[in-house]
């Protein structure tokens, strides 16, 4: 990390952590905003339902929910990124304050309750940005919606021609009974509604790491069956387990350090529910090479990440990157792809 960099995240921390985040994405379009190629190498390009990434590391949805900051997000190492979450209508989300920086856990609360746009002012955006590398496009439903399952697939029909994938988000905590929508018959009806207008956009599940094996398994047999193009684990938590910072009870999503443990175990039960025949992107807690690739031999293809930026900047990402690269080459794997899974039965 150099010192400029030090120093903004430093001041970064002295505002609330909205404005502070607010501040970021303007940072990102002035010129001293990253500018580097994605890092890859022939053990680092991937390939998710078709998607060509030239590394495995990815931006998790919510960091540029209103896809403002495509172009220079593209220059910052990730190998794609993944917008949103939009809802058919704009909405304002909860009332601030709605975020809470816990420095001492290395985390984040966020009750932001799908703050955007809406997915016409989102896709005019995605209409004109640059192809560098793929970018997703998180789908919700609008708070006051009678019909969330038929909100999902109005975004996706607005946005899909300007996406690569399209992940269908039933687990934020900050939507109410969204997450009821995680049930296998509710899950099962609007999947099949969605897989049914994709067209040739690759849809993606995203869950929430606060399930059962049981209810694991139930979801691993409905994305089977709905041939779901992959699955997203994990969105926030709401366990408060081990947490030392004021704002521990806040209500809310909680991400960052506390949540790897969870995440990447229902990541492991994933992959063996699935026998790896569905790819799955980990999220959750990775703060380093280290955690990423632990992910990566948990089961998953590729990685995600938001909140650690707020503690180790935007050059982590070309630091995983890398670092991924030299862990595979030390354990003799030739690809990525060759680890994937490889200590799925340790995390599960």
């Amino acid at each position: 990390m150099s010192m400029l960099e030090r120093l903004g995240l430093t001041a970064l921390r002295q505002l609330d952590p909205e404005t502070a985040h607010g501040l970021a994405l303007k940072a990102l379009k002035s010129p001293f905003a990253p500018n580097i190629t994605p890092p890859t190498s022939p053990a680092l390009a991937t390939e998710i339902a078709g998607i060509k990434m030239p590394n495995p590391v990815g931006l998790a949805a919510g960091f540029d929910k209103n896809a403002e900051a495509i172009a220079p997000l593209m220059r910052a190492g990730f190998g794609f990124l993944e917008v949103g979450a939009a809802t058919p209508r704009p909405q304002p989300g909860n009332p601030r304050p709605r975020l809470f920086r816990l420095t001492e856990d290395r985390a984040a609360i966020n009750r932001f309750g799908f703050n955007n746009d809406g997915v016409e002012a989102i896709t005019q955006r995605l209409a004109d940005r640059p192809h560098d590398i793929p970018v997703g496009l998180n789908l919700g439903a609008n708070k006051d919606s009678v019909d969330k399952a038929r909100d999902y697939v109005e975004v996706l029909r607005i946005a899909a021609p300007h996406i690569d994938f399209a992940t269908v988000n039933v687990s934020s905590p900050n939507t109410e009974k969204l997450r009821d929508l995680q049930g296998a018959d509710a899950l099962r009806a609007l999947l099949t509604g969605v897989m049914d207008i994709k067209g040739k956009t690759p849809v993606f599940l995203k869950i929430a790491p606060d399930l059962t094996d049981a209810e694991i398994a139930e979801i691993a047999q409905v994305a089977a069956d709905t041939r779901v193009d992959a699955i997203i684990a994990t969105n926030t938590t709401l366990s408060r387990d081990g947490l030392q910072n004021r704002h521990k009870d806040q209500a809310g999503g909680l991400s960052g350090r506390p949540l790897f443990a969870p995440s990447t175990r229902v990541l492991a039960r994933l992959y063996l529910e699935t026998d790896g025949k569905i790819p799955l992107i980990g999220v959750g807690g990775i703060t380093s090479a280290a955690d990423a690739y632990a992910k990566i031999r948990a089961g998953a293809s590729a990685v995600q990440l938001y909140t650690a930026m707020v503690y180790w900047g935007m050059s982590l990402i070309p630091r995983i990157a890398h670092g991924l690269d030299e862990r595979l080459a030390h354990d003799g794997f030739k690809h990525i792809s060759d680890a994937v899974g490889t200590a799925a039965k340790d995390f599960a």
